[in-house]
């Protein structure tokens, strides 16, 4: 069951978000101030935040600059309604911004489509896991560093498992389709996949075609 972590210092404002959490039998925590927010995060995995930006001990942005986990999802919750904030808010690594006060209904939504992004981000194929919100590949749990271009290859494969895939569709769909890249380029990056994850059986060539990743 996903969990999520409501950071918000004014009671009957949390008392509000749990209810609404509640409601889609979400599991929750609760920090009233910036420094045990900090601490649940470090000690703890959330599938989501909800975070004040005023709060006391640590505001919200001294959260995120000194939370260890940076993918984990945050929604920032604030009666700050100002431009600047709300894009400081963004590209500070919120995924959302709300503004006080907000219809239940509508933070609900908000939360269940956060959550549902997540859900269709990640993948699993034998003993890999890929996340897609992180461009994070791990195997037997630990990480694998894929180059960029690899890892682009690798989500194609993942996404057309039991379908052949051209070296052409490959190059267009991977690389930009006016660079000038030769088509052993591929044949290239399909052996590191090889190498690095372990798939010399899976990622199997068709003679004169392309690959294709199979179980």
């Amino acid at each position: 069951m996903s969990k999520i972590l409501i950071v918000e210092d004014e009671k009957n404002i949390s008392k509000l978000i749990q209810d609404t959490v509640s409601l889609a039998n979400y599991e929750f925590d609760c920090s009233f101030d910036g420094e045990d927010a900090l601490k649940k995060i470090n000690e703890n995995t959330y599938d989501l935040i909800l975070l004040d930006i005023m709060l006391p001990k640590l505001d919200g942005f001294q959260i995120v600059e000194q939370m260890e986990n940076k993918n984990v999802p945050i929604i920032f919750l604030s009666a700050k309604n100002d431009v600047s904030t709300i894009v400081k808010g963004l590209k500070s690594g919120g995924k959302d911004y709300i503004t006080k006060p907000f219809e239940p209904l509508e933070l609900l939504a908000r939360i269940e489509l956060r959550m549902e992004n997540k859900k269709e981000k990640e993948y699993n194929f034998k003993n890999i896991k890929i996340n897609e919100n992180t461009r994070t590949v791990y195997k037997n749990e630990e990480i694998v560093y894929l180059a960029p271009k690899e890892y682009e290859l690798f989500i194609l494969l993942i996404k057309n498992q039991n379908r052949v895939l051209t070296r052409d569709e490959i190059l267009n769909k991977v690389w930009d389709i006016n660079a000038q890249i030769e088509t052993r380029t591929v044949d290239y990056h399909i052996q590191q996949l090889r190498k690095k994850l372990d798939l010399k059986e899976n990622i199997v060539t068709v003679n004169k075609i392309g690959y294709i990743l199979k179980e």
